[in-house]
């Protein structure tokens, strides 16, 4: 056997996870709690732009620790009325007051496989040295403005009544726990709120639900919702959060949340054979994942099942893109995909992190909010690309992406650092040309090429794929639960037919799609 094989107790399991289906509203999402809200309001009349906002609320009170009011991100949007795709920039930005001094160098390799030099006490991974400008409500006041339908303080609403309720203890949230205690463990703040009598939270072995104290994240939704998004940045929300970060040390100061602003671009887009795609542009994985499909071109297209050719080929390609891009294309991350789409064919591909799981795992007492470490995006060596800098904007793994084809027009993306991409571009291909339907596609298994020149391969994939990928070193590594292996992707479609759908990653045990009921035809 060719390479390392891991065949784990799941090895022989089979998840599925049908795609919901409607003629209304859809929404995939890696939480269903938080995918109830949008779906909410899109029963209630608001459009996908309104659920977006609802839902990438709603997500810091169900997932706190993939995501957040301290995170940032990107999105691919899709306004039906005008036929047009937008790109939204929410990303991370160093403080301006960043001294590359303060992250001398340790010695040893960083954490997570990641391509440049550790640093001293992983300043640049945990504590307030690693915090980059949040981002997410900046994105989200930006969105509201320009395409939203319903007030803000309704779509802030379920947020606050989440995270006032607590977060619902199940054996997922006490092995997240678990999983991360040594780190939380290290900030006192931190641990009061996620490690209750210095132990992870466990499930009521009677069968009952327990609920999580969020601090108090439930008073800061509250502020948002009263004084808008920008209270975050210059109003009491700011004032609380600048209060905790300048007794923690932290380089992030007011000029740096005045000054923060989102903002639109074009997308870049990309073709191939009857597929079109948007993705983001710039500092995202959206360039690289349109280099991607330019170095398919000399493959022909095809349609059937993923054989062993188009494996190579799309192993091939993404080494190459890789190759091209730094040679570091960032960490692995903690971030939380959705997809929307809206009953008039509006849509939304979202991406939004905290980086790390539980970010900087510095909690705010006066916010009960965990900040973002957005700092170990950047090359701590100075003046390398992608190098620690004042101001500076990292590279990240993100990669959104709306695509039409001859099945219709879909939302894409993902959670999972380097594993992003290889996800999209394949999952983009099932749909757009093979012919996969969005169920077959989140169920096929997939590789994985993050930049090293590993190949890592489902074993489902099948004696004949694995043999053609094994010409490179092999991992073989099937799905499960955790650790993920691959991706966490979200996907939504709307059929030619006027089908919507939605789907989220089988194996992740909180993610699923929801679809807003079936109006009743009105009379003639």
């Amino acid at each position: 056997m060719n390479g390392h094989a891991d065949n784990g107790a799941f090895a022989d399991c089979s998840v599925v996870k049908p795609a919901a289906r409607g003629r209304g509203g859809v929404v995939a999402a890696q939480n269903r709690k938080a995918a109830a809200v949008a779906v909410a309001v899109l029963e209630e009349g608001g459009n996908a732009f309104d659920a977006t906002i609802a839902l990438a609320l709603a997500l810091g009170a169900t997932e706190p620790w993939m995501s957040g009011m301290g995170g940032i991100g990107c999105a691919v949007l899709f306004d039906a009325e005008a036929a047009t795709c937008h790109a939204l920039d929410f990303g991370a930005v160093a403080p301006r007051a960043l001294d590359p001094a303060d992250y001398p160098l340790s010695g040893r390799p960083a954490g997570d496989l990641f391509p440049w030099p550790g640093v001293v006490d992983d300043r640049n991974i945990e504590g307030p040295l690693a915090i980059a400008v949040p981002g997410q409500l900046e994105g989200l006041r930006l969105l509201h403005e320009r395409f939203a339908s319903r007030p803000w303080r309704e779509l802030v609403a379920p947020a606050r009544a989440l995270a006032a309720e607590g977060l619902e203890i199940d054996w997922w949230t006490s092995l997240m726990v678990t999983a991360h205690a040594e780190e939380l463990r290290r900030f006192a703040t931190t641990a009061a709120v996620w490690l209750p009598r210095g132990l992870p939270p466990r499930p009521d072995p009677a069968g009952g639900t327990r609920h999580l104290p969020l601090g108090r994240l439930s008073d800061t939704y509250e502020a948002i919702a009263e004084e808008g998004p920008r209270s975050f940045y210059e109003g009491a929300v700011a004032e609380a959060l600048l209060a905790d970060l300048r007794g923690f040390g932290a380089r992030l100061d007011a000029g740096d949340l005045r000054s923060y602003r989102a903002g639109f671009a074009e997308p870049v887009t990309c073709a191939r054979g009857g597929i079109r795609l948007w993705a983001m542009p710039g500092r995202f994985a959206g360039t690289t994942f349109a280099r991607c499909i330019a170095l398919l071109a000399d493959v022909p297209v095809r349609t059937g099942t993923p054989d062993a050719p188009f494996f190579e080929a799309v192993a091939d390609a993404l080494r190459r893109a890789y190759a091209e891009r730094l040679g570091g294309e960032g960490p692995e991350g903690c971030t939380s995909h959705f997809c929307v789409i809206d009953r008039h064919g509006n849509m939304v591909a979202w991406t939004q992190t905290l980086l790390s799981v539980f970010g900087s795992r510095l909690l705010l007492p006066r916010t009960g909010l965990l900040l973002n470490n957005g700092i170990y995006w950047f090359d701590p060596r100075p003046g390398r690309p992608n190098g620690l800098a004042p101001g500076a904007r990292p590279l990240s793994n993100m990669c959104p992406v709306i695509g039409e084809s001859p099945v219709g027009r879909f939302a894409l993306g993902a959670s999972g650092g380097r594993r992003i991409l290889p996800a999209v571009l394949q999952l983009a291909l099932f749909l757009g040309e093979r012919g996969l339907s969005l169920e077959e596609a989140f169920h096929h298994p997939r590789i994985d090429v993050s930049g090293a020149d590993r190949i890592t391969a489902d074993p489902r994939l099948g004696e004949e794929v694995l043999s053609a990928l094994a010409t490179r070193p092999l991992d073989r590594r099937p799905a499960r639960h955790f650790p993920l292996a691959y991706a966490c992707p979200s996907g939504a479609l709307a059929t030619a037919q006027g089908e919507r759908q939605a789907v989220a990653e089988p194996w992740q045990p909180w993610a699923g799609g929801l679809a807003e009921p079936d109006r009743p035809k009105e009379a003639p």
